[in-house]
């Protein structure tokens, strides 16, 4: 039993009404947002204005508190000019916006002062309405209809919902969900609620709380695992690529925007942009749908994943596999079997970024100084080993785990008592252009400055 906020996605069914008012509801929280955010901008832009006068701090404009309590604050004194039509939408609407400028203003402060982890932030941006639409309610009556067919939001009404909501109703009817939030957004073509809800889960012991498995992922095979068993890559995006190709041209025949001109788009371009967006809705749920189907049986099989980790964004800088290890998912898979091993009690081992997992033999742990990406099958010159790289690569990942090793590093192996593993060497002829350069040569001699 463990109390975690798990959330819960519904797609909804709204009429032309419902929706024109979900819109409005949308927009009124990016109407906060960028009315925030030009009014902090101003103050610092002044600031550092008055800075370039030689004026101390204390003669500097005072500035304005970005925190959401005091954006909420004064936004209601501003919010009679600002935006007239307030009234026609739920305060959350703009609360939201509010709340979520407070948030991005905090992570770049962090940023800037080093306190926060990751890639450094830029300052935030304004919103436009080609952004993606967004709204949450934290406040009033919002939740589920009793008929299981309808949610409740503020201000809008009953909504109607493409599926039944009995499986979080009947959490809810027995006290063991509470539903903190609700979040309404337009993704792909569709209109989505996401329930935050505390709930209490428990999620049965994995069928063998005593292995051990590893995942090596790949672009070829989704995953290779310890146990021999290979998942293959099924590729969604490939089959898509060619209607992609086909209404891509299509929209680039027909008017689109243009900003400069303020040129507005024709309805027949907007129709085929749909038509795009909804197919690259269509292949990332089928890479979603697989990704929880392989991460859900992991966690209820084994007792500990090992998986590595990846450095996806460097990867994805080669231009020949950028698309190929993007349409695999890596770090929704990593993000899925940690937050699930997490709810079923099973450990996750995260392996080294620099641990050699497919160059190790897993066989005798003799580590290769070099291997191709193009040599598919390991051979190891000191045991005579021959394995699928792959299969070899999540043998030592699974072996990491029960490995007692004295070196701190990830990458000790079973032949380095002194901390470095054992490399095997390629002898190269001497004098040749690709071989070593005999001994002396190329070497010039300095000549010795005459005595004066």
């Amino acid at each position: 039993m463990s109390c975690v906020i798990q959330a819960y996605r519904f797609a909804l069914d709204p009429g032309p009404a419902l929706e024109r008012v979900l819109r409005s509801h949308c927009g009124g929280q990016r109407r906060a947002f960028n009315w925030g955010m030009a009014r902090v901008k101003a103050n610092l832009d002044q600031r550092a204005a008055e800075r370039t006068y030689g004026l101390g701090e204390a003669q500097l404009t005072p500035s304005v508190s970005w925190s959401a309590y005091g954006l909420r604050k004064d936004w209601n004194q501003a919010k009679d000019m600002v935006a007239p039509w307030w009234a026609e939408n739920s305060k959350e609407a703009y609360s939201s916006g509010l709340a979520n400028l407070a948030t991005a203003l905090g992570n770049w402060a962090d940023s800037r002062k080093g306190t926060r982890k990751g890639r450094r932030l830029g300052f935030p941006r304004f919103k436009g309405k080609r952004s993606g639409l967004s709204c949450r309610f934290t406040t009033g009556a919002f939740g589920l209809a009793d008929d299981r067919r309808h949610v409740t939001l503020p201000r809008i009404g009953l909504v109607r919902t493409h599926e039944s909501t009995r499986k979080l109703a009947r959490h809810v009817a027995r006290g063991s969900a509470r539903i903190r939030s609700a979040t309404v957004s337009y993704r792909g073509g569709r209109w989505f609620v996401s329930f935050s809800v505390e709930i209490t889960r428990a999620d049965p012991a994995p069928a063998r709380p005593g292995s051990v498995v590893g995942v090596d992922l790949g672009v070829r095979s989704l995953a290779v695992l310890s146990t021999g068993e290979t998942i293959a890559n099924p590729q969604h995006l490939e089959p898509a690529l060619r209607q992609l190709r086909r209404l891509q041209r299509q929209a680039a025949r027909r008017t689109g925007p243009d900003r400069r001109t303020r040129r507005v788009p024709s309805n027949r371009w907007r129709r085929t942009q749909d038509r795009v967006t909804r197919l690259h809705a269509a292949v990332a749920n089928a890479r979603r749908d697989g990704l929880h189907k392989l991460t859900t049986r992991l966690a209820r099989t084994h007792g500990t994943v090992v998986i590595e980790d990846l450095n996806v964004s460097g990867m994805t800088r080669n231009r020949r596999l950028a698309r190929q290890v993007a349409g695999v998912g890596m770090a929704e898979l990593r993000r899925q079997i940690e937050y699930k091993a997490r709810w079923a009690g099973v450990h996750v081992h995260v392996a080294d970024r620099w641990y050699p997992s497919s160059k190790t033999c897993s066989g005798c742990g003799v580590v290769k100084t070099k291997l191709r990406l193009s040599d598919r099958v390991y051979r190891c010159e000191a045991c005579g080993l021959v394995l699928d790289r792959d299969l070899n690569a999540a043998r030592n990942l699974a072996a990491l785990v029960h490995r007692q090793t004295s070196s701190p590093s990830c990458g000790a192996t079973r032949n380095e008592p002194a901390g470095n593993p054992g490399k095997t060497r390629t002898a190269r002829a001497t004098g040749t252009a690709t071989g070593r350069p005999a001994p002396g040569a190329g070497q010039r001699r300095r000549r010795k400055a005459p005595a004066a």
